[in-house]
């Protein structure tokens, strides 16, 4: 006697070099690139009125899954920092006097 499907079942396969992930749901079954969550999905309807062989045929023809996986680019290096010399105490004291004089004096 054969078990009932009721949960998903999620298995790893390698086609090609490349890691996809199977899972098969009372639904129907889905197949995605491992790590991805867009895939191929096929309900267990399509697949008994015939429907499905339209759909592999139309996902053949837009080229799912041929796509090479996106390279990363290395991160950007840091901008250079301004030679301008950084301000010392004495300076950022005066500054905050002077911005508080002169709002002292407008109002």
């Amino acid at each position: 006697m054969a078990t009932l499907l009721e949960k998903t079942l999620k298995r790893e396969l390698s086609i090609g070099g490349r890691a996809y992930i199977l899972a098969i749901s009372p639904e129907g079954l889905k197949l995605t690139l491992k790590g991805r969550r867009k895939g191929l999905e096929l309900q267990w309807d399509a697949l008994v009125s015939g429907d499905a062989a339209l759909a592999v045929a139309l996902n053949a023809s837009i080229g799912k899954f041929t796509r090479a996986p996106a390279v990363h680019k290395p991160l950007a290096q840091p901008a250079e920092r301004s030679k301008r010399k950084p301000a010392t105490e004495k300076s950022k004291v005066a500054g905050k006097r002077r911005k508080s004089a002169v709002s002292q004096s407008r109002g």
